[in-house]
């Protein structure tokens, strides 16, 4: 992908990114889908782009349950500085697609350009800009998680999708598997919920694909 369509590079130029990309001394790795791209306890500080595919950060507790605390789709950063570093828990980054990722160390972001150039500093703006977008993403995830019910859950997944998408149909990144793990929720009770919520004429979904009809009533 063109390196300018990366949010950490927006803004900079392609001569200057190529620069960068060497400068910060980027590595470049493929993985298969369902492979392990990384775990927080081993990056040593780095930062992952996905330039191609699709990641999931997920979250396994001490009994083994999966948690899958956020999708980062092509040209979307993600590592330790960013956000879930406190957790007690182990946290991974699985392929979700094949996808390939390039690795860069934190450090070489944050520390002050001996040249002041203005293509580092446009590179350190846009990762202060990330770093809110992510605590802005994790509020919206506390605010599914915080509803009670199963029902409220989606209903309140659906509604963020859609203001995300801007329309009640849209097609959801996850499968119901991944979408229950996304929900902190059994995956058989999940599907009993939605069964019904199309009886009642709050949803249709086709697969991934779900018209929100709670949102045009």
């Amino acid at each position: 992908m063109d390196i300018q369509n990366i949010a950490l590079f927006r803004g900079v130029s392609d001569y200057d990114c190529g620069r960068m990309m060497t400068c910060f001394h980027a590595d470049e790795r493929r993985f298969t889908k369902e492979e392990l791209v990384c775990d927080y306890e081993t990056t040593g500080g780095r930062i992952g782009i996905v330039t191609e595919g699709r990641v999931h950060l997920v979250r396994t507790d001490e009994q083994g349950n999966r948690t899958i605390l956020e999708q980062v789709e092509e040209g979307g950063i993600f590592g330790e500085c960013l956000a879930f570093a406190s957790l007690p828990d182990a946290v991974s980054v699985i392929a979700d697609t094949a996808c390939t990722v390039v690795f860069i160390t934190y450090d070489e972001i944050s520390k002050r350009c001996s040249n002041a150039c203005a293509c580092h500093t446009q590179v350190t703006e846009n990762m202060f800009r990330l770093i809110s977008d992510k605590a802005l993403g994790l509020s919206e995830r506390i605010e599914v998680l915080s509803q009670r019910s199963i029902r409220d859950r989606l209903l309140s997944y659906f509604q963020l999708s859609s203001r995300r998408n801007g329309t009640a149909s849209f097609s959801m990144p996850f499968t119901g598997a991944e979408l229950a793990d996304y929900l902190c929720v059994d995956r058989s009770a999940m599907l009993r919920e939605l069964k019904k919520m199309r009886e009642d004429g709050l949803v249709r979904v086709d697969k991934r694909h779900v018209d929100a009809l709670f949102l045009q009533q």
